[in-house]
């Protein structure tokens, strides 16, 4: 009986013991805060930033709200624009009553006066129209000897009005005019300038500009003129050259063409001289020369007195021909004629032979193989 009272008091301690445990964790959970409550390391750096940025936005909008003051008067005394009680009027600009107007061609940005964009645009392609005008100008003079160099003032002002862009400017005769001055401005401080009668001045593009806008074959002519020294002699050289180059290649091809026809007209008079003392041959053994020559020559080789000369150079130098004048039809011509006795046949001449004697030989042989055939099939 004394042993289950222990037992549960032992129960009754470990319970006791567990829900003081759970009563703590319970606790401590309600009195630590969650960890997201907390930003992390990067997002507090993160936070002071734009905190900074905002509290240097705000200062200085205050300050500037807290310290904008009119504008001093433009015909105010120098020393008393200076005061703290108003402030200096910008340049480019007019200020009355503490207000700021910009001058034309000018526009207000902050406390300052600043050039209008449109207006320099206009100004800058009206004075490269003018450069380009005037440049153009003196460089047909350069190469020509025609043009004009120097332009006065007024015709250019004038001018201007033609110019394309000026319908950007507006309507604004104000604007207009100051458009125009800013680019006489301008193209004072690109060109060359004098001063003629009544103050007036005159522009001239520079020669190191006019340049770059003379016409191709100027320059081309210019370069020719400059290094003339060198160029003829590379010139005559060159053309020396191609001269000696096409001489001899048209000797080489003279010789070739002679040779061929000189072998055309041996042939031929061997022949003729052949057929002439056979048995049952006719004619006469010799050849006119000039009818050799019409026979043999292309039309276009006839022009050329050079290419019969070297073929007659040849036969005359061939003891086998014989060269004489003879009475043919009333008139003197210079006959060739093959010498058949004791000659030699020439060398083209002994091949036809040899081809014709083994043609022969093949014909024959076949006409013998053709009729053994024959004979063995009747047997």
């Amino acid at each position: 009986m004394s042993s289950p009272t222990p037992i549960k008091r032992s129960k009754s301690k470990h319970s006791s013991y567990s829900s003081s445990s759970a009563s703590n964790s319970s606790l401590s959970s309600i009195i630590e805060p969650p960890q997201s409550l907390f930003p992390s390391k990067g997002e507090f750096l993160r936070l002071i930033a734009v905190l900074a940025i905002a509290s240097a936005v705000a200062i200085s909008c205050n300050h500037f709200t807290s310290t904008s003051k009119p504008f001093c008067d433009t015909n105010l005394d120098p020393t008393d624009s200076f005061s703290d009680s108003c402030e200096p009027c910008p340049s480019n600009g007019e200020c009355y009553e503490g207000k700021l107007e910009c001058i034309y061609g000018y526009r207000r940005h902050g406390m300052l006066c600043i050039e209008d964009r449109d207006i320099n645009e206009t100004a800058k392609k009206l004075s490269e129209w003018v450069e380009a005008g005037l440049c153009e100008a003196y460089a047909q003079v350069l190469c020509y000897g025609t043009g004009t160099v120097w332009v006065r003032e007024n015709d250019i002002w004038n001018g201007l009005d033609e110019y394309k862009f000026m319908q950007n400017v507006g309507s604004d005769h104000t604007t207009y005019v100051h458009t125009k001055r800013r680019a006489m401005e301008t193209i004072a401080k690109l060109l060359e300038t004098r001063t003629y009668l009544h103050g007036l001045q005159e522009f001239k593009c520079p020669d190191a500009l006019a340049e770059y806008y003379k016409p191709l074959t100027c320059r081309t002519r210019e370069l020719v003129s400059k290094y003339a020294l060198i160029l003829v002699p590379v010139s005559v050289a060159l053309i020396g050259c191609a001269v000696s180059f096409w001489k001899v290649r048209q000797r080489r091809y003279l010789s070739a063409r002679a040779e061929e026809l000189y072998n055309q007209v041996c042939d031929m008079l061997e022949e003729n001289a052949l057929r002439s003392k056979s048995v049952d041959g006719g004619g006469e053994s010799w050849v006119v020369a000039s009818w050799l020559r019409d026979h043999l020559l292309l039309p276009r080789e006839r022009k050329d007195p050079q290419l019969w000369k070297k073929v007659e150079e040849l036969v005359q130098d061939d003891s086998r021909v014989d060269r004489y004048p003879k009475l043919v039809k009333g008139e003197s011509k210079v006959v060739w004629e093959w010498q058949v006795e004791g000659s030699l046949s020439s060398a083209r001449r002994r091949k036809k032979e040899r081809d014709e004697v083994k043609s022969d030989e093949g014909i024959n042989t076949n006409l013998n193989q053709s009729g053994q055939t024959l004979k063995n099939l009747k047997h």
